[in-house]
């Protein structure tokens, strides 16, 4: 089989395990399929920018034209500062996309991978950004009703547990032991402020996830279309946004957002 066109993020469906569909061009490839076959992957120099769709020499911040980097909604600091978020006081580079994406319910939740992780997310991104983050276990901690809250819940704590995951031990399955989350979640209510306490989330559920590979890499090197315009091996598994392949190699696919390759199995 052969496709071509502009990649994007791999889909993801959560199951046992996670199915995931990678975009290309107008179509989806179903990756679950191919663990364990040789592909071929070609990046033909182009890059086209996955806000304004022109072509770029260079990608900013995983898909970004340098313009849209600056000026795109989508690319603003308080995606990945949601604390930072200014659209509850009417402040925003797009009201219009601020109403449907921060001006929303969001979740501030606890993860577990090498160690425990705390994020936010918007409410309809559960449990793809777990899955995307390569999380084997995570729980919801709280509910807020913008994205200002549930950076500023964040940033409170962050003094506690760390706000970023260590894709080297993600990638090796190096998964911590011995954590119950709904007793770091009962800690996490302790230690809130009265006027964050009151965003707790009722549901105590904890998220499983399992990922489909067959081998994980033991020293992983990391490899990308920049300096290998042709990537082709046997895949091993994927999880979070990475595809494992043999020898230990590991490509992150959202990094890659808006190459365009031709893709042959």
């Amino acid at each position: 089989m052969q496709y071509e066109g502009n990649i994007y993020k791999m889909r993801t469906e959560l199951a046992s395990p996670v199915n995931y569909f990678l975009p290309i061009g107008e179509n989806q490839i179903a990756m679950n399929a191919l663990i364990g076959k040789e592909i071929k992957m070609n990046f033909t120099g182009q890059i086209n920018c996955i806000s304004c769709g022109k072509r770029t020499k260079t990608s900013f911040h995983q898909g970004f034209c340098y313009n849209c980097l600056q000026t795109a909604p989508e690319a603003s600091e308080s995606v990945i500062r949601p604390e930072l978020s200014k659209s509850h006081l009417g402040i925003a580079r797009n009201l219009e996309w601020a109403q449907k994406h921060d001006l929303v319910d969001h979740f501030v939740y606890l993860a577990v991978s090498s160690e425990i992780k705390v994020g936010v997310t918007r409410n309809h991104q559960i449990p793809t950004r777990w899955i995307d983050q390569g999380a084997s276990y995570a729980i919801k901690l709280a509910t807020t009703p913008n994205r200002h809250i549930a950076g500023v819940m964040e940033v409170f704590l962050k003094t506690h547990f760390t706000d970023k995951t260590n894709w080297r031990a993600m990638l090796k399955n190096e998964v911590a032991e011995n954590i119950n989350l709904d007793e770091e979640k009962e800690k996490v209510i302790q230690l809130l402020p009265a006027e964050l306490k009151k965003y707790i989330e009722p549901d105590n559920s904890t998220t499983a996830i399992e990922y489909p590979v067959q081998q994980y890499p033991q020293k992983i090197k990391s490899i990308g279309f920049d300096k290998i315009p042709t990537i082709k091996g046997v895949l091993k598994g994927i999880k979070g946004q990475y595809l494992i392949f043999e020898n230990d190699t590991v490509l992150n696919i959202r990094k890659h957002n808006g190459y365009f390759l031709q893709i042959e199995y």
